[in-house]
């Protein structure tokens, strides 16, 4: 049976900006699992790699970022409550207490640098606050004199920079 274009690029859409796995994508589309296959695969070698368009697609979507901040919160929180066991557990051993800890920091900074990868906005961010209270530490130590205006502007700049940098 032969499907006319519109089936093909109905397709293409449910795979790519739809989200469907291929196979739920060639049900409802009601075409079979192997000619969506066949289809994608011959689009790949004419350079139209629905897979990579996929990706982009998610990832200008905002999904991957969105993915990425539920993924840190999470492990923040377990980082929390790991500590709080350590801190609260008298009748734990300190060598194993030092295991956990070292244990613990290595993988909050494996996630910290992850995050950083998939959010260099929050990098940003860190980067733009960090500035902000090295000039605030400038200025009382050299220019005391402009604290009072400093201080009157650094709140709501404070608030744009972390809105412009989201």
């Amino acid at each position: 049976m032969a499907h006319s274009q519109a089936t093909k690029d109905a397709l293409r859409k449910k795979y790519i900006f739809d989200g469907l796995s291929l196979t739920m994508a060639a049900v409802v589309t009601e075409v079979s699992y192997p000619t969506a296959q066949r289809w994608k695969n011959a689009a790949q070698e004419e350079g139209d790699n629905w897979d990579k368009v996929k990706l982009a697609h998610s990832m200008a979507g905002g999904d991957i970022e969105d993915m990425s901040r539920q993924i840190l919160a999470d492990f923040i929180i377990q980082f929390k409550g790991t500590m709080e066991c350590i801190r609260n557990d008298d009748k734990m051993h300190s060598s194993q207490r030092v295991e956990l800890l070292t244990s613990l920091a290595d993988s909050f900074n494996k996630a910290v640098a992850a995050n950083r990868k998939m959010l260099p906005e929050t990098s940003e961010l860190a980067v733009a606050f960090k500035v902000l209270g090295l000039l605030s530490k400038y200025i009382q130590e050299h220019k005391p004199d402009l604290l009072p205006e400093f201080v009157a502007v650094l709140e709501p700049f404070g608030e744009a920079v972390a809105k412009e940098l989201k």
